[in-house]
């Protein structure tokens, strides 16, 4: 059973709400008592966060249990209703935005035509798409948490991108999440789409309630690229852009990749290279249908990409675990489903982990969610994750404030 620590700390109230909102989620129904064993906080404590989430509507009680002495108890389950958020994906022709519940079920979406479009042609279409989704849906529009928006490259701070998504122009150094929320007076929060799919498969996929795993995100449009789970809390890095695996050498002397080095990852696993072999051109541009057959056509073009591809997989793998001890690495991304299963079962046999004879509960690679809407869907999951996650960095900011007087 999935197990969590609070804190009684009073500074520490928006950790331990989320404590509590993260103990159900990944648990189920669960009794207040139930919640104070497993989170460490006192019976009160917990009492008193219960009510507030029952009156915000995020927790909803469910029919009292009989035991067999004392009151009855009162399991509390979260409630799909009580929140919503919208999610937002860009592509070369796309732009798309879904909203969803708590719960992750999709209630509208709206999908649009572009044409290569910069900062200046995307962020009107954006506003209209988040107007459109809150007038398609009867909601409580007090309950909408927010936008995420999903997009490749490396971000700094406040959603700024460092580099140019998807090689649209004039992307580099635009203040997205800023721009936006002025537009639509909603917060907006940006994250490259590895790190959105990675908080999505953990609220709602394969990933769900485990604590340290490593996603790796094959996008449709290219690249590869992983969000990381470390001891229950999303590892971003020192500047935010950890995960760039992609261009880890794993052939010394390799391709020329485009970062500059040679052998880099994306040059022999990423879709690009497999829809190279296909000889499949402008794959993103495709009905997701028509892509599929087309793999399915060209047996030879999809066994040389895996000849080539498996074992700098495997090897990265490899590198993964030893670096991370991860309880699984998940496989998923926007990239063909055919393409991520075909893939996951040929890099096995993995490498002879560091324990070869622990006993696993969990497989050491498991393929997550895939398919065209997996980074829009981690978009829309970026403002609940946000608002239910446990933040452990609150807990630290007291001890880093202390060192700092201190040093001072």
């Amino acid at each position: 059973m999935k197990t969590i620590s609070g804190t009684n700390l009073e500074q520490a109230k928006s950790h331990n709400r989320r404590v509590v909102i993260e103990a159900i989620r990944t648990n189920g129904p669960l009794s207040r008592a139930a919640i104070a064993r497993m989170t460490a906080l006192t019976t009160q404590t917990v009492s008193n966060i219960v009510e507030e989430l029952a009156r915000s509507h995020l927790l909803i009680p469910m029919e009292a249990q009989k035991i067999a002495r004392g009151q009855p108890i009162i399991p509390y389950t979260i409630n799909p209703s009580g929140a919503y958020s919208i999610g937002l994906e860009l592509g070369r022709q796309r732009a798309a935005g879904v909203l969803t519940d708590l719960s992750g079920t999709v209630c509208a979406r709206i999908d649009r035509h572009v044409d290569r479009p910069g900062p200046t042609e995307a962020m009107p279409v954006f506003a209209a798409i988040v107007r459109d989704l809150q007038d398609a849906f009867s909601f409580d529009r007090d309950r909408l948490l927010g936008v995420g928006i999903a997009l490749p490259g490396r971000y700094a701070d406040g959603g700024v991108t460092s580099l140019s998504p998807l090689n649209l122009p004039g992307w580099q150094d635009f203040p997205v999440a800023r721009e936006l929320e002025r537009l639509i007076n909603l917060p907006v929060l940006v994250e490259n789409d590895a790190t959105a799919g990675a908080i999505g498969e953990r609220l709602y996929g394969v990933a769900r309630g485990l604590g340290s795993f490593v996603y790796l995100f094959l996008a449709g449009d290219g690249g590869i690229g992983a969000g990381m789970f470390l001891d229950g809390h999303l590892y971003k890095g020192s500047r935010a852009n950890a995960g760039e695996i992609g261009h880890i050498i794993v052939e010394p002397h390799g391709r020329l990749c485009t970062c500059g080095k040679r052998g880099c990852l994306d040059r022999y696993v990423s879709p690009s290279v497999a829809y190279e072999c296909l000889g499949i051109a402008d794959a993103q541009e495709l009905d997701p249908d028509d892509l599929d057959a087309m793999i399915a056509a060209n047996s030879h073009g999809l066994e040389t990409w895996l000849e080539q591809a498996a074992q700098p997989l495997r090897q990265t793998i490899d590198f993964l675990e030893l670096a991370f001890d991860p309880q699984t690495i998940v496989l998923g991304g926007s990239a063909p489903t055919s393409l991520l299963t075909q893939l996951a079962a040929r890099v096995e046999p993995l490498h002879i982990p560091v324990n070869p004879m622990e006993e696993r509960k969990i497989p050491r690679l498991m393929v997550g969610a895939t398919g065209k809407d997996t980074a829009i869907l981690g978009a829309a999951a970026l403002p609940i994750f946000s608002e239910t996650n446990p933040q452990f960095d609150v807990l630290q900011k007291p001890i880093i404030h202390r060192a700092a007087q201190q040093a001072g």
